[in-house]
């Protein structure tokens, strides 16, 4: 018997065709692993979506996900800012999240990480964050739980391409915070 994995997470995200809808159904019925699969994936996915909504995670998004938040009525503060800029920033009590928006020249880039100065002095490296070159932006939602705290603060952001084992800079971006 095989077992349809990708496509059962297809199928809770309804992205697939009736026929093959139908017969991952089927299959969930009677496949008692693949259903306990599947309902740890999505209580996985709603933990994940219940830290994100209080605040406590940081997302790497694309243009479309902050469409959806808006349409959906979150309350957004969105900051762009160019390779080398910095921005007086803030979150207000009634923002929901905080949004930067990272240009940067992304043409030929094959893998890219994010570096990010923590309040208490240490860096985080996320590796082979998503981005789309030909938009030229990297979106970041810190998490507001932590901006909400930062008080007066100076937080720095990275984009560094991987090239053949080496770093290299595509653009720092700095962020001065103050409380609302």
């Amino acid at each position: 018997m095989t077992h349809p994995t990708s496509e059962s997470l297809a199928y809770w995200l309804d992205e697939l065709d009736e026929a093959a809808a139908n017969a991952v159904e089927e299959h969930l019925f009677q496949c008692d692993e693949c259903a306990a699969q599947l309902r740890e994936s999505i209580q996985l996915g709603s933990a994940v979506r219940a830290e994100f909504l209080n605040g406590n995670v940081s997302m790497v998004v694309t243009a479309p996900f902050i469409s959806r938040m808006q349409s959906n009525g979150a309350r957004l503060r969105e900051y762009a800012l160019q390779p080398g800029g910095s921005v007086n920033c803030t979150i207000a009590p009634d923002d929901d999240h905080v949004v930067s928006h990272l240009q940067a020249p992304l043409e030929g880039v094959r893998q890219l990480d994010l570096v990010v100065d923590l309040p208490d002095g240490t860096r985080h490296r996320a590796p082979h964050i998503p981005f789309d070159a030909a938009t030229g932006e990297v979106t970041v939602i810190p998490p507001a739980a932590v901006v909400r705290k930062l008080g007066h603060a100076t937080q720095r952001m990275e984009l560094v391409a991987v090239e053949h084992g080496a770093d290299r800079l595509i653009g720092a971006y700095t962020f001065n915070h103050a409380p609302y």
